[in-house]
């Protein structure tokens, strides 16, 4: 029996599907960036990369979660 992803990372194979790009990748931009806030984060997605709110704010918190940082 396959255990049922829940938070955030249900989100990961619809932004892989419709963004074309495996979720390390994002996860590799967020850590680059000089930016820390969360919400300063997701904006930047939004506007930079064309995310909607709501891959944006399941990517930047699964990869703040696993950092400590939030």
């Amino acid at each position: 029996m396959s255990e049922v992803v829940k938070g955030p990372a249900s989100y990961f194979p619809s932004i892989e599907k419709k963004y074309g790009r495996p979720v390390a990748e994002w996860q590799d931009l967020i850590r680059a960036s000089p930016l820390t806030r969360h919400m300063e984060l997701v904006a930047w997605l939004k506007t930079e990369h064309g995310l909607g709110h709501g891959h944006a704010n399941a990517l930047v918190a699964h990869t703040l979660a696993e950092k400590g940082r939030d």
